[in-house]
């Protein structure tokens, strides 16, 4: 038993390291004790429950709900970030977040296939990519293009990362969607397209987005075919689309032509990939991302914190009864 003499030298150790910011070498010299006995006091002091230790941050949150989509979900990694008061800012800073992800990635691993999809979230994710140069490295996209110039448009995307990190580029030289699911199996039938497809499924990474329903998705506004409408996919369950191919609430893909039209790798290969990173957020794709998250799309999510604990909260896992940081001035 710690006596009140002990007690109190442990007091005093404490309120020097942690308060006064002394080395604990410093603290040893000032009260004549070794080193390890101050390492020990400080130990005991945090197990005592004499010291406890909060973070004040407002990544503090984030850093919890990382662990827990990790544990929960299988991921191999999660990166959350504060959930921004305007609505606009969320693929900016999440795109941030996932540049610099991505930069950490190519840095200590080789990386020789690179596949993307397309989006607002994945342009930001180009610019905060760091340069380099990997020769070795072949950037590819994983779906067809708009027929029509557009900035986000897969084609321009897979070239600015590649121009960026000078590796090689491969595009899918196809339009999102065929005519019918017909002509999309004639078309993947050609060889060139077989290999294209061959190619895109041993990627070592993907870095994808989630698409949702509202006029805010850009699939939405630009890439469904004329003869397809919104309601008619809602009507059928979906939530939201990754590469172009629709699911529902729980991962599902809804049966519709549509999916059946898409030009880009099937989501139930996404598998056979080592690590695809899922990197979409705001209150719009809560129950997209929901459904990717039960499906078990993605092995690393990048998201904000108030659209992941919302998906959480869809899927019931427990997680909203952790503790939540108070809602921003200007937060939705």
């Amino acid at each position: 038993m710690i006596n009140s003499a002990d007690n109190s030298l442990e007091t005093r150790v404490a309120w020097l390291y942690f308060m006064e910011g002394l080395t604990q070498a410093e603290i040893a010299e000032k009260l004549g004790m070794t080193r390890l006995r101050v390492n020990r006091m400080l130990v005991d002091a945090r197990a005592s429950g004499l010291v406890n230790i909060t973070l004040n941050s407002q990544f503090a949150t984030c850093v919890e709900l990382e662990q827990f989509l990790v544990r929960e979900f299988g991921l191999k990694d999660a990166v959350i970030i504060p959930t921004p008061g305007d609505p606009d800012l969320v693929p900016v800073l999440i795109g941030q977040a996932t540049g610099e992800y991505l930069s950490n990635l190519l840095e200590t691993n080789r990386i020789t296939g690179l596949g993307l999809g397309w989006g607002a979230t994945l342009r930001e994710t180009i610019r905060k990519t760091r340069a380099g140069r990997y020769p070795d490295l072949c950037v590819n996209s994983m779906m067809g293009g708009l027929t029509h110039g557009l900035e986000l448009n897969t084609f321009e995307t897979a070239s600015s990362l590649a121009n960026l990190l000078n590796a090689e580029c491969q595009y899918l030289a196809a339009p999102i969607y065929a005519g019918s699911p017909q002509s999309r199996d004639i078309i993947l039938a050609q060889d060139v397209f077989r290999e294209t497809f061959e190619r895109i499924a041993t990627n070592d990474v993907a870095v994808l987005s989630i698409g949702d329903l509202s006029p805010r998705s850009l699939l939405i506004r630009y890439g469904l075919p004329r003869d397809v409408i919104v309601d008619e996919l809602a009507a059928c369950g979906a939530v939201g689309d990754i590469l172009g191919q629709f699911y529902d609430a729980e991962g599902r893909m809804i049966d519709h032509p549509l999916n059946r039209r898409a030009i880009a790798l099937p989501l139930d290969e996404l598998s056979r990939i080592p690590t695809v990173i899922l990197a979409s957020g705001g209150k719009n794709k809560t129950q997209a991302i929901a459904g990717a998250l039960k499906a078990r799309f993605a092995s690393v999510i990048v998201c904000d914190e108030e659209t992941a604990r919302g998906a959480c909260d869809l899927i019931g896992t427990g997680v909203a009864s952790q503790a939540r940081p108070e809602r921003r001035r200007g937060g939705r």
